[in-house]
């Protein structure tokens, strides 16, 4: 293997282990949380879904600024940096259980991922401009790092608090060491090009039809994220029940459980984006978005069908979950097609860092509304909440796709033909 795709390898890697850090980190809020509200304190999934939106805050008030400093400075240097941030804030949460720490630490986390994220995205941009087809892989397999690091965090959290408890905050906390580590050797030979690349970088993508098309498309899709992904869900999954839903409290008794949970969910979903990743370089990526959207509405119904399968037959509930997971997996295609789309769309512009801060700025505007609803829905009507305000979502994301323009192609042009 070639030194460059080495280096992309071991980005990706420090992507998995940042995703690891940051999804045990939101799991273990959620469980100590409930675990806090069990013994007598005031807290409900209202301030979960605001604790999530801190952190997701944080990343949008950074995310820009820190984009054009990877553009201005050493992007290796910032990256670590971040991650070294993540495990500060993630060792701070579970020193205290005062709100007031909690804030902190979330904000300080998000900062963290923002220093990490553009650039990191800006460099494998950079690294496969010539080959359409290696962006697509590298874009889906930066997808599947998320996702690996989603199940591999989730089930880390659950088996460490089952062990160590309250400890278990700072075996995250060295997940983001190791993200730092990696970082430092994969980022090896990234550049910086100047504070007018990074301004120009960041107009060019502003000014292009084909990104402003697709942002409101994203922001909806990421609001998907914060509804499901943020510490709202392993609340809910592991406080005492509240309601007759069959997934309402149902870790309640063992909190290790939600990790599995998500390792089976991450699973599915990764092997739908690793097919993906194959389809991709082949199909247009504006009509594998639409599939993915539309798919994700009988998603939901199966979930809601799940979620009242109480009275059911335990193979009946298993038919269910099978057919589920079948449409997750083609569900899984928007983000890496989102992520092709917008690294295309960036041609050979410079200052692709600040450019690719776009991406955390809509991941995290849609991520604070998501999280802040499934807070109000969870509280309202528990698990059927987030997938109302998911159906809600899709909904509007599938209608507004049909207003996206192709990179290059003049706005409101269509460019393809209806999947």
């Amino acid at each position: 293997m070639e030194k460059p795709q080495v280096r992309l390898a071991v980005s990706i890697s420090a992507h998995a282990v940042l995703r690891i850090a940051s999804s045990a980190s939101g799991i273990l809020i959620g469980i100590y949380v409930a675990k806090l509200s069990s013994i007598g304190f005031g807290f409900d999934a209202g301030l979960l879904g605001v604790l999530g939106a801190v952190s997701f805050g944080a990343e949008l008030a950074a995310s820009i600024p820190l984009g054009i400093a990877s553009d201005a400075i050493s992007p290796r240097w910032l990256m670590v940096a971040g991650a070294l941030t993540g495990a500060l804030a993630v060792q701070l949460f579970a020193l205290s259980s005062h709100v007031e720490v909690f804030f902190l630490s979330r904000a300080l986390e998000g900062i963290g991922v923002a220093a990490v994220t553009p650039p990191l995205l800006a460099y494998l941009a950079e690294s496969t401009s010539e080959d359409s087809a290696l962006r697509a892989r590298v874009m889906s397999f930066f997808e599947l790092s998320l996702l690996a690091g989603l199940a591999l965090g989730g089930l880390m959290a659950g088996e460490f608090w089952e062990r160590f408890g309250i400890h278990a905050f700072s075996l995250a906390a060295v997940a983001y060491l190791g993200c730092a580590a990696l970082l430092f050797f994969g980022a090896k030979g990234s550049q910086p090009r100047g504070s007018l690349a990074a301004v120009q970088g960041l107009l060019h993508t502003l000014k292009d039809p084909s990104v402003r098309s697709l942002a409101p498309v994203w922001l909806l899709v990421n609001a998907v994220v914060g509804l499901w992904l943020g510490p709202t869900l392993p609340f809910l999954l592991t406080q005492r029940p509240g309601s007759s839903q069959y997934l309402d409290g149902i870790f309640a008794k063992s909190p290790a459980e939600v990790g599995w949970l998500l390792l089976g969910y991450a699973i599915v979903f990764g092997s739908g984006v690793l097919g993906w990743s194959f389809l991709l370089p082949r199909t247009r990526i504006r009509p594998a978005m639409r599939v993915s959207l539309a798919v994700m509405l009988p998603v939901c119904l199966g979930l809601y069908a799940i979620n009242h399968s109480a009275h059911l037959a335990p193979h009946l509930r298993w038919l269910l979950m099978a057919a589920t997971a079948m449409l997750v997996m083609v569900e899984s295609g928007f983000t890496p097609a989102a992520l092709a789309w917008l690294a295309q769309s960036l041609g050979t512009s410079t200052g692709k860092g600040a450019a690719m801060g776009i991406y955390s700025v809509l991941l995290s505007l849609g991520a604070i509304g998501g999280s802040l609803l499934a807070g109000a829905l969870g509280k309202w009507l528990r698990v059927d909440g987030l997938l109302l305000g998911t159906v809600l979502v899709g909904i509007c994301a599938l209608i507004l796709l049909h207003n996206v323009t192709e990179p290059g192609a003049p706005p409101h042009e269509e460019c393809d033909e209806l999947a």
